[in-house]
């Protein structure tokens, strides 16, 4: 049952979560310091002292929390992004920042991605601290910035500028996975260990422009337009071989209906037949196809600024996401460049090199996965871990620059046949009371078998204490007391 919330705003994740979907945090602009401060302001609240906020300007913050452990196992990470995409242009049942609860769900732009997931992970960590209990390690609590538009003011500028606040991290949970699908009667829970990075690209067609009044040139950017973004639109490029593919499909295969399974086992062993297997959902399949080769989509194309001027200039962009391993962006390049032409600019916007290459190629599938496993086992015996690779990528190949292996598990057990999951950067983001509460009771797990906890034999120190605080916080939580 979740915890009586007038004891602590942060034992339960309903409340926190409508909270924290009211603070708009849309990105771009990108301003995440409202609910930054909103959080800093109930840590203090409840005496959570050492906590850290920083960031590349006062809109951009990130606020890391450490939360003591017994000292008797290396720190563990969570990771979540205080950050949203934008609602423009959607149709939303409810306003997209008011957090309503109807009919046992909450609603709202980041009810999943991923504000829920960190309402669940306050809601975890707040509940073992007030039945007394510490982890055999110190648990770091990240919330970042920009996670949605680059990372470049969030774990980027963590990880370049305060790799201290991770020393001794050796592995790290965030989002991506743990929500329950179901595929032909099967509920698996995926655990993401691996991702695909970006490798995001701009396009220049460039030709004779001249007046709109007259007959355009031949060859000039508008009528090439059309030929470019249908290359590109659906593209199925050269599928490539990966180990943590691999062991997705084989897993897969192991789980799902015969004749599911034997499509799933083609899929898995034999290069010629690299068609998603017919039965799958549309969605799925697609996720699966997109995990077996590197990927392009058009999303952004600028062209003329005047009704009556025909463009010498059109650029697209585009979203790349290469294949984890040793693939670069210039693979993605020859791969599309016999379907766009030798004439067309290609500008690279953003990559994310993953300088510990070997932390993404090469998933570990140890004792740490094997308890990630297990929990969701013990849980919901009836449904499948899955080891996946997620075609997105997150802040955890981020990380993975200080060696440490993130993994993707936020577990959501979600009703049957429901689109919750497909509702992600979408109108109608919502996420069920249950599976909140779901999410955070298997947190609480994770955390007390890292590897073991105990009550706490200590007297609690008090929060007021001058060695705990800085001059800044003792006075925040000053003036709170006096409220």
């Amino acid at each position: 049952m979740p915890a009586d919330p007038a004891a602590s705003p942060f034992l339960d994740p309903v409340p926190l979560l409508r909270d924290l979907i009211r603070i708009d945090t849309t990105n771009p602009p990108g301003d995440e310091s409202a609910l930054i401060a909103h959080l800093e302001r109930l840590l203090v609240e409840a005496g959570v002292t050492d906590y850290k906020v920083v960031g590349p300007s006062r809109e951009r913050a990130n606020l890391v929390v450490r939360f003591a452990g017994r000292g008797e196992a290396p720190p563990l990470l969570l990771h979540a992004h205080a950050d949203v995409v934008p609602v423009t242009g959607q149709r939303w049942t409810h306003p997209p920042f008011e957090g309503r609860l109807v009919d046992g769900e909450v609603w709202g732009r980041g009810a999943i991605d991923m504000k829920g997931g960190l309402a669940m992970m306050l809601a975890a960590l707040f509940r073992l601290r007030e039945r007394g209990e510490r982890p055999a390690g110190d648990v770091i609590l990240a919330v970042v910035a920009d996670e949605e538009n680059g990372s470049t003011a969030g774990a980027t500028y963590l990880v370049e500028n305060h790799p201290e606040l991770f020393d001794g991290v050796r592995y790290g949970i965030g989002e991506e996975g743990g929500a329950g699908i179901e595929l032909a009667g099967v509920r698996f829970h995926p655990v993401v260990v691996a991702e695909k990075r970006p490798g995001w690209l701009r396009l220049t067609l460039r030709g004779p422009g001249g007046h709109g009044s007259r007959l355009a040139a031949p060859g000039n950017p508008v009528a090439r337009l059309g030929g470019v973004l249908t290359a590109l639109s659906g593209v199925r490029l050269p599928r490539h071989r990966t180990p943590v593919a691999d062991r997705m499909l084989a897993s897969l295969a192991g789980a799902l209906p015969d004749s599911l399974a034997d499509a799933v086992e083609r899929l898995r062993t034999d290069d010629a037949d690299d068609a998603p297997p017919t039965g799958l959902p549309l969605d799925e399949a697609l996720q699966l196809d997109s995990v077996l080769r590197h990927t392009v989509n058009p999303t952004v194309v600028r062209a003329g600024r005047k009704i009556n001027v025909i463009p010498a200039e059109i650029t697209v962009d585009v979203d790349g996401r290469i294949l984890p391993g040793a693939f670069e962006v210039a693979d993605l390049i020859a791969e599309i460049r016999p379907l766009i032409g030798e004439d067309v600019a290609v500008e690279l916007l953003h990559e994310d090199p993953r300088v510990r290459q070997e932390l993404i190629a090469e998933p570990e599938f140890g004792a740490f996965y094997d308890r990630l496993e297990s929990i969701l086992r013990t849980a919901d015996p009836e449904a499948v871990p899955l080891p996946m690779m997620s075609p997105a990528s997150t802040d955890a190949g981020i990380f993975a620059r200080l060696g440490i292996r993130c993994y993707g598990w936020l577990p959501l057990r979600l009703p049957a046949g429901s689109d919750h999951r497909r509702l992600l950067h979408c109108a109608d983001e919502r996420v069920p009371v249950d599976a909140l509460e779901f999410g955070t009771e298997r947190l609480i797990e994770l955390l007390r078998s890292h590897p073991l906890t105990r009550p706490l034999r200590t007297k609690a120190r008090d929060p007021m204490d001058s060695d705990l605080l800085s001059p800044r916080r003792a006075a925040l939580l000053k003036r709170l007391r006096e409220q």
